[in-house]
């Protein structure tokens, strides 16, 4: 029991100040992504080439989330972005808290978009709010079409999911198809998109689906 209280009250004070993130990214207009996957799924490519495309059209800055380094956030850099980096040390998540010491490098009112890149884990970061509008799943076909009954909360926590790195489906063993029909049955209204980062396939769809998603809350 004082296991379970503990969680707890570590997870209520965490949505406090995940509101009160909330509330700043509101008064803002900021539209703000939580980006998630295991390790090696791909999210940092996948950003890149979606602040390619988004760039010309709206302010983006991104927090990335890793134990240790600040290569991810040198990648982003290199377009033009601001990058906050937040090196956890161990942690396998990144949490309100965090996000609110990082968000003092940022000049909020003068940004769009802004996208936390989680720590990769198919766990943790989908039960610890930061303050997003939504969570955003992304999986690998590497990774197997078992991950939703694997791991259910990451695709009933996220709007959208991600199936990455498609160019590589001749070499794998993983139907698409199951990961849809799983994916949806944990969560019906969730928007999935077939991307291939490194080739360029099924980038527009989630591109402009995201643009517009930003544009609804600017109003």
């Amino acid at each position: 029991m004082t296991t379970v209280r503990v969680i707890r009250d570590i997870l209520e004070a965490n949505d406090r100040i995940a509101r009160d993130n909330a509330g700043l990214f509101s008064r803002s207009g900021v539209f703000v992504i939580n980006l998630m996957s295991s390790p090696g799924a791909g999210k940092t490519t996948l950003l890149e080439r979606t602040i390619e495309r988004l760039a010309q059209r709206m302010k983006i800055g991104v927090i990335e989330g890793d134990i240790q380094s600040s290569i991810d956030a040198e990648r982003i850099e290199r377009h033009g972005v601001k990058a906050v980096q937040i090196n956890t040390g161990g942690a396998c998540h990144l949490d309100g808290n965090m996000i609110r010491d990082a968000l003092d490098e940022f000049d909020l009112d003068t940004l769009d978009l802004l996208v936390v890149e989680n720590v990769g884990n198919l766990v943790c970061p989908a039960e610890f709010q930061v303050g997003e509008d939504m969570k955003v799943m992304l999986l690998s076909v590497t990774e197997g079409d078992d991950k939703p009954l694997k791991y259910p909360l990451m695709f009933q926590q996220s709007r959208a999911l991600v199936i990455h790195k498609i160019d590589l489906l001749p070499y794998v063993n993983c139907s698409v198809e199951a990961i849809e029909q799983r994916a949806r049955a944990l969560r019906n209204d969730i928007e999935i998109f077939q991307v291939s980062s490194t080739r360029g396939d099924g980038l527009e769809p989630w591109v402009e689906w995201l643009a517009s998603q930003v544009a609804n809350k600017r109003g």
